[in-house]
Order: structure tokens, then sequence, then C-alpha cells
């Protein structure tokens, strides 16, 4: 794969969680039970990340790049798929992981978004007393 980093990026994100979905054959992303990003195939098994984007960011990517292109199997307003032998920067990628994970963090409850926060003071806490 060429953005061997992907997986670890990912769950780098505060509350991020992995799980692999056998009937999708993918692995998703996901923050409080609600996915941003998933890695997976398409019909013809080429590896591709799908990720939840604001429909302008995601919009002015697929015009920029054509390895970024709308959601596989997914709502085509508010997913991109990034086709994973392509030749978009690391850089251009995380950002489109920031982007997924913020889109997905406001649609939280403020419940779930101070669960997260709380658990973020406690581990920062627990690592400032070692």
């Amino acid at each position: 794969m060429k953005y061997p980093w992907l997986d670890s990026y990912c769950l780098s994100k505060k509350a991020a969680e992995k799980e692999y979905k056998p009937e999708w054959d993918a692995f998703r992303y996901t923050v409080k039970g609600k996915l941003f990003a998933m890695l997976g195939g398409d019909k013809e098994n080429k590896p591709i990340f799908t990720l939840k984007l604001d429909p302008i960011y995601g919009f002015a990517l697929r015009e920029q790049y054509s390895f970024i292109v709308p959601g596989y199997y997914m709502n085509k307003e508010h997913w991109n798929s990034l086709y994973l032998d392509g030749d978009v920067p690391d850089e251009v990628v995380k950002h489109m992981i920031d982007n997924a994970y913020e889109v997905v963090l406001k649609s939280l409850s403020k419940k779930l978004l101070k669960e997260i926060m709380d658990a973020t003071s406690q581990d920062e806490a627990s690592i400032s007393n070692v």
C-alpha cells in the first residue's frame, strides 16, 4: 500500500476506533460509533480509502486529483474515495483524514464530545504523572 501510515494516523485521533466488517471486506474507522473513514476495495479489488468530507472540500479534491472520486458505494455528496495506487501527496491525504474526523466530531452530541475531552484529559494527566 502506498500510504502505510493510514491506519496509525486514523487511530491517532482522539476516541478513534477500528473494526473489520467482513460483509464489506473493509476496515471501518469510527469515533463514538460514527464512521469517518473506511479502508477496503472496489469491485475490481483495487484498494480504496473512503472518507466523509465537507462537500465543498471533497468536490474541490475530486476536481484536482484524478485518484479521488465520489464515494464508492456511499453518498456521493459527503463521501469521497481515494485510490491508493494514485499520486495524491501524503499531506493532502492527512488533511483529508483530519477533515473527515472533524466533520464527524462536529456531528456528535455535546455529551459525547465531553466524554472524548474528559477521557483525553485523564490520559494526559496519567502520562504526566509517569
